[in-house]
C-alpha cells in the first residue's frame, strides 16, 4: 500500500518540475538544497533566489518579441517592474540587469528611483510610469524629476484635477498618460475600478483639458483589470472596449503611442498550475494589431507593468513543525515556529494560494493536518482552503523534526506585513536570506538580515532604557 508521502505527490502530479526536485529525501528548489538552508541559519527563514527575477523578465520579453515578430507588429515592447509587489534593493536591482522600466505608485517610491539614478542605473532613457491617486509630496517629486530633465517619467492620470496641479509645477513640456476606469467582474462588490477616469469621459476630458494645452503631450493610455490578464470572455471584452477608446483618441491625437496593459500574468501557485503564457501575449498583440489595421491607425507601443510575476517565484519561507496537538477526533493541528499572520499575511487576509511542501521526511507516511502559527489569534492558520486540497504532510514524530516551505511567497507579503516594524502579537520576522547563482552555476547564499529582537519592538513602542 503506497502511504509515503512520497506516494501522494507522484499520484497527483508531475513530479519533479523544473524548480522542484527530490534527492535523498529531502527537497530542492532551483537546485538549492533546502536543508542545507536550514542547517546554516536555522529557521524561521526567508530566502530570495535573485536569479528567477531575471529568468522571468527573460521570459517575458522572449514572449512579447515572438508574437510582435509573428504579427508583424510594428510597435515595441517596454517592461516595467511594479515596485509596489517588492520596494527591496535587492529585488530592484536585479530587475534592472535586464534593461527594465520602473512603475511607481507613491511619493517615496521617486525617491527610490533618484536612488538607483545616483547609482548610474536608472538614467533619463528609463521610462518611470507613475500610477496611483496623487497628492502633494507624488505630485512635488514627479514634477522634480521631470523638471530635471528625466523626460521619460510619465504621471499617468487617475483623476481630472492631477493634470492642473502637474500643470502649475512642471516647467518643460511633458508627456502624460490617462488610466481608464475600467468596468469590474459581475462578481465584484462595485461596477467600477475606484482608479482612472471612465471609458465615456476620456475623449472628452482629452478635448477639453488637453488638446490645446502646448506644455502637455497626451502619450499613453493606460489600461488594467483587478484579475489579471486571463482567456476570459471578460478580459478580451475589456481589451476591446479599451482599443475602441485608443482608436477614437488616436485620430484626433498623433502624440498618443503606448498602450499599458498593466500587469496581472499569474504566478504558479500549485504544482497543477497550468497557463499559456504565450498564447496569451501572442492573442493581445493580435486583437490590438487587427483593431489598428481595421481602423487605419498606428498602432502603439506596448508597456507592461508586471510586479507579482517579476518577482513573486523567487522567494519562500521555511518553518519548523514544533508540536502537534490532536484538538478532537479528526483535527490535528502542527504548529510552526512563526506567524501566518506576521509572515504571509495574504494566508489569512485574502486566503492566497502558495505551493507548501515539506522539506524533509518524503519517504515518511504522511497524514492530515492543519497548520497553524504562534499567535493567540483563531485566524492565525493556514488551510485547505489556501491550499486549493486537503493538507497533508509527513507524520509528525517529536523526535524526527519536520521542516516545510511556502514557495513562490516574494510579492506583497513583506510591505503588507510591515518588515522591520511591529508584528502582530510582536512575534518577529525571521531571518532573511539572499540566494545568488554564479555563471559556473555555483550557489552562494547572503544573511541580509537577522530575526526581529526585542530591543527593536520595545524601541518602536517607547520603551528606552537609557533615557
Amino acid at each position: 500500500m503506497k502511504t509515503k508521502y512520497i506516494d501522494l505527490v507522484d499520484q497527483t502530479y508531475y513530479f519533479p518540475q523544473d524548480e522542484y526536485a527530490l534527492h535523498e529525501g529531502n527537497l530542492h528548489f532551483h537546485d538549492i538544497d533546502m536543508m542545507e538552508l536550514i542547517k546554516t541559519y536555522g529557521t524561521p527563514l526567508k530566502f530570495t533566489y535573485l536569479p528567477q527575477i531575471s529568468h522571468n523578465i527573460q521570459r517575458a520579453k522572449k514572449w512579447f518579441e515572438k508574437a510582435m515578430n509573428t504579427h508583424n507588429y510594428q510597435g515595441k515592447y517596454h517592461y516595467c517592474y511594479c515596485t509596489k509587489s517588492s520596494h527591496f534593493n535587492y529585488v530592484i536591482e536585479e530587475a534592472l540587469k535586464n534593461n527594465v522600466h520602473i512603475e511607481t505608485s507613491s511619493a517615496f517610491d521617486i525617491d527610490i528611483v533618484n536612488h538607483f539614478k545616483k547609482q548610474g542605473k536608472i538614467s533619463n532613457a528609463t521610462y518611470i510610469i507613475c500610477n496611483g491617486f496623487k497628492r502633494d509630496l507624488y505630485i512635488h517629486n514627479i514634477t522634480q524629476l521631470i523638471n530635471n530633465g528625466h523626460y521619460n517619467c510619465i504621471p499617468v492620470v487617475d483623476n481630472y484635477e492631477e493634470l492642473k496641479l502637474l500643470s502649475e509645477q512642471i516647467q518643460p513640456k511633458f508627456n502624460i498618460g490617462i488610466r481608464i476606469a475600467s468596468e469590474e467582474e459581475p462578481k465584484f462588490e462595485f461596477y467600477t475600478s475606484r482608479l482612472g477616469i471612465g471609458y465615456k469621459n476620456i475623449v472628452k476630458f482629452y478635448k477639453e483639458q488637453i488638446a490645446d494645452k502646448p506644455n502637455v503631450s497626451l502619450k499613453m493610455l493606460h489600461f488594467f483589470i483587478n484579475t489579471g490578464i486571463r482567456d476570459t470572455a471578460y478580459y478580451w471584452n475589456e481589451l476591446h472596449k479599451c482599443l475602441k477608446v485608443y482608436v477614437k483618441l488616436k485620430k484626433i491625437c498623433p502624440t498618443l503611442n503606448a498602450l499599458n496593459i498593466g500587469g496581472g500574468f499569474p504566478i504558479k501557485n500549485s504544482l497543477a498550475f497550468t497557463y499559456d503564457y504565450q498564447y496569451m501575449v501572442d492573442e493581445i498583440i493580435n486583437q490590438v494589431n487587427i483593431v489598428c489595421q481595421e481602423a487605419r491607425v498606428d498602432v502603439p507601443d506596448i508597456f507592461t507593468e508586471f510586479g507579482s510575476f517579476t518577482v513573486g517565484e523567487s522567494s519562500g519561507a521555511i518553518y519548523e513543525v514544533l508540536y502537534q496537538k490532536q484538538q478532537n477526533d479528526r483535527e490535528k493541528w502542527n504548529m510552526i515556529n512563526s506567524s501566518f499572520i506576521t509572515t504571509l499575511p495574504d494566508t489569512w487576509a485574502i486566503n492566497k494560494r502558495f505551493i507548501m511542501l515539506p522539506i524533509n521526511r518524503w519517504y515518511d507516511e504522511y497524514e492530515r493536518v492543519l497548520l497553524g502559527g504562534l499567535t493567540c489569534d483563531s485566524d492565525d492558520y493556514y488551510n485547505s482552503e489556501q491550499h486549493v486540497n486537503a493538507i497533508y504532510l509527513p507524520k509528525y514524530d517529536k523526535d524526527k523534526p519536520l521542516y516545510i516551505g511556502f514557495f513562490n511567497t516574494g510579492a506583497y507579503q513583506e510591505t503588507i506585513g510591515g518588515y522591520g516594524g511591529l508584528q502582530h502579537c510582536l512575534i518577529p520576522q525571521p531571518k532573511r536570506i539572499l540566494i545568488q547563482k554564479d555563471n559556473e552555476g555555483n550557489i552562494t547564499t547572503q544573511l541580509f538580515a537577522e530575526q526581529q529582537k526585542a530591543e527593536e519592538f520595545l524601541k518602536i513602542l517607547g520603551y528606552n532604557d537609557n533615557e
